[in-house]
């Protein structure tokens, strides 16, 4: 028995006014997802334990099995091992955003969403001039995808006991009160260095050639870099000394293949995914359909749906909802009925981010897995409401991940 598991990133929602109070979810055409629920069993799943941060790093490490209490480390640590930057078991890595900034605001995590080719540019300017693993508190800036990129502190001097903001949880709001702050004393140096480090990267980044050109085109700057989830290495089982699985990531995101890669699977990148709305969502399939002839299970990852979320665009979320469903659902559903292959298909957000605030939020998200040996239950359709009335109830822990692999039916 194959497994794929379908995850639309941010997915979930809270009810929206202008949709009478419905979900994006709820009024979204996706037939193939509405399959999957209707021949398959529904539930709700805690993906982000309480106590923990609410991103896609915890979330998706619940939703794979792992307890974040023990293995978590942060998200940056796992977008370094997919970005192929061997971290020392004394370094400390943060994810190092590039953001806009509006009257001292955060304008947008993403500096409008700059390109790859014009961040390198930026980033390896600060590598030149902060970074390069010089200096006494040494540093040095990895570029990555877009706005995505990373900051390694080297030498043993770092603590990751510093309490930084996600950005795109914080949209609109001041910078100076967001700024990292030790939670220990040993991490006071640390949380003064990561602030030197965002100072001087106003005064680097504010009349570089890549932003005079982007303000000239009246797009948004790269303002300045935003530090954030610090950690170190983590240590992990993989699902081959778990459960006997050979796995496979699809995800144009470091942060999932970096996740990935710690759990043993191997990372299956696809040309054109690009982790925002115009993604290659038919060559992910195809990827997928390919994978399962080697491996046993698939987890195939869109971004899409969470971007939408964090740009407050309900319109654009409800267009992603529905091009995940039939550009990419559709022909996984497909081409394994086609290919004959035996397959649990299990579709579901990794943690729901709300058009309203623009962030993620905790709230348990909707789950449906479809399987030859699972008998369905009663519900019709996939969103928030219908699931919650389903079958599986409430998922905590590894019960989904042994659910789906059936190792708990």
């Amino acid at each position: 028995m194959k497994t794929v598991i379908i995850i639309g990133d941010g997915m979930s929602d809270w009810p929206v006014e202008a949709l009478g109070g419905r979900t994006p979810l709820m009024v979204a055409r996706k037939p193939h997802i509405d399959r999957i629920a209707r021949l398959g069993r529904c539930g709700l799943f805690v993906t982000i334990p309480e106590g923990q941060p609410k991103g896609s790093e915890v979330a998706n490490m619940v939703v794979l099995g792992y307890d974040p209490v023990a293995v978590y480390q942060g998200r940056a640590v796992l977008e370094a091992a997919n970005m192929g930057v061997d971290l020392a078991p004394e370094e400390v890595a943060l994810r190092c955003n590039l953001i806009a900034i509006q009257d001292g605001r955060i304008k947008n995590h993403s500096a409008g969403h700059i390109s790859s080719e014009e961040a390198a540019e930026l980033i390896e300017a600060l590598d030149r001039e902060l970074g390069g693993g010089r200096a006494e508190r040494a540093v040095r800036f990895h570029p990555g995808v877009s706005y995505r990129h990373l900051l390694v502190l080297q030498g043993g001097w770092a603590d990751p006991a510093v309490a930084c903001a996600p950005p795109h949880d914080h949209v609109g709001e001041s910078t100076e009160p967001l700024l990292p702050r030790a939670t220990a004393p040993n991490a006071e140096p640390t949380a003064a260095r990561l602030v030197e480090l965002y100072r001087r990267s106003l005064e680097i980044l504010a009349d570089h050639p890549v932003n005079r050109a982007r303000r000239a085109a009246g797009k948004d700057e790269a303002a300045a870099i935003w530090t954030w989830s610090p950690g170190r290495r983590p240590t992990m089982e993989t699902f081959q000394q778990r459960f006997g699985v050979r796995g496979a990531v699809i995800s144009a995101v470091d942060l999932l293949m970096g996740l990935g890669l710690y759990a043993g699977m191997t990372p299956i990148k696809v040309p054109g995914a690009t982790g925002l709305w115009d993604t290659n969502y038919e060559g992910k399939a195809q990827a997928c359909l390919d994978a399962l002839q080697e491996y046993d299970l698939v987890y195939l990852h869109v971004e899409a749906t969470d971007e939408a979320g964090h740009a407050r665009d309900l319109d654009l979320k409800i267009k992603c909802i529905e091009q995940l469903d039939g550009r990419l659902v559709g022909p996984v559903l497909e081409g394994i009925e086609r290919l004959g292959i035996q397959a649990t298909v299990a579709v579901l957000p990794d943690h729901p981010t709300p058009v309203s605030t623009g962030g993620h939020a905790t709230d348990p998200v909707p789950v449906a897995i479809m399987s030859p040996g699972l008998s369905p239950d009663d519900v019709q359709g996939y969103d928030e409401q219908q699931a919650a009335q389903g079958a599986l109830g409430l998922l905590e822990g590894d019960r989904f991940i042994r659910l789906a692999l059936g190792a708990d039916r």
